[in-house]
């Protein structure tokens, strides 16, 4: 067995101040895969600092069409935010599909992109919506946020404080969901902005949520679902596990992105 303390952080200058106490300690955000790591022996902080009791973490604002989440929103929050649904409903329908409403109640947005899970959601909203991640240090581009399977761009104790974007033209988000536990098989998420468009693909690649510039042009060219069809899908760039072969996610990435632009109009 091993010891772990409990912190509960009231702002995020002090969950700061105790992870830099403490060097094998861990963020508590939901704690959706930290605290299930933990039950099974693959992780064990020394400490926990607890981000959920930290007003600033929390909450939607929408500036116009410029949108700021707060990393301590959880999904139940995001999914049923009418401010933000108004200018971007796609984001909102993503979080509505996030496992279950345990899950949804739990888990925040700053959780799911700081661990970056390959089948999680959010890391094909932030890619695809072209999104600015906030630290306690930084501001980062999803693009160069994003780096590996369950790997980003933090530095040891960093924090995610919040995420922002401009909401696009249109935007669409479509999944085939693992019917227990509702991870995403694959999850397509489309954009259209004024800078062009943007397809970000979750549940598939081998090395985590990827862009697909082949889609973006297709649909740059006309925004269609059929304009995807004659798109290529490399099966060697996509993961193989015990619930889908890489060649069976090719296809399902062609069929998630048609949904997806269907969805997004």
């Amino acid at each position: 067995m091993y010891a772990t303390s409990y912190h509960r952080a009231s702002s995020v200058e002090d969950a700061v101040k105790l992870r830099g106490e403490h060097e094998e300690g861990r963020y508590l955000s939901g704690g959706m895969t930290l605290i299930a790591t933990m039950k099974q022996r693959l992780a064990a902080p020394s400490d926990l600092i607890d981000l959920r009791h930290i007003p600033d973490l929390k909450g939607v604002s929408v500036d116009g069409r410029n949108v700021r989440i707060g990393a301590g929103t959880p999904h139940a929050d995001v999914a049923g935010s009418s401010m933000l649904r108004s200018v971007c409903p796609a984001i909102c329908a993503l979080a509505g599909m996030i496992g279950d409403p345990h899950v949804r109640h739990m888990g925040t947005i700053g959780g799911s992109i700081a661990n970056n899970d390959p089948a999680a959601d959010y890391p094909a909203a932030m890619l695809g919506l072209g999104a600015t991640i906030i630290t306690d240090r930084r501001w980062l581009a999803a693009d160069d946020f994003f780096t590996g399977m369950f790997e980003t761009a933090l530095e040891e104790g960093e924090m995610v404080t919040a995420v922002t974007f401009e909401a696009p033209e249109k935007a669409g988000y479509a999944k085939f969901a693992n019917p227990a536990s509702r991870y995403a098989l694959t999850g397509v998420f489309v954009a259209k902005r004024g800078d062009g468009v943007r397809v970000a693909v979750t549940g598939a690649g081998a090395d985590g949520v990827f862009r697909h510039a082949g889609m973006e042009a297709a649909l740059a060219s006309s925004w269609s679902p059929d304009s995807v069809a004659g798109t290529e899908v490399a099966a060697a760039d996509l993961l193989s596990d015990m619930h889908a072969r890489p060649d069976y996610r090719a296809n399902l990435v062609k069929v998630m992105a048609k949904r997806a632009v269907m969805a997004a109009g």
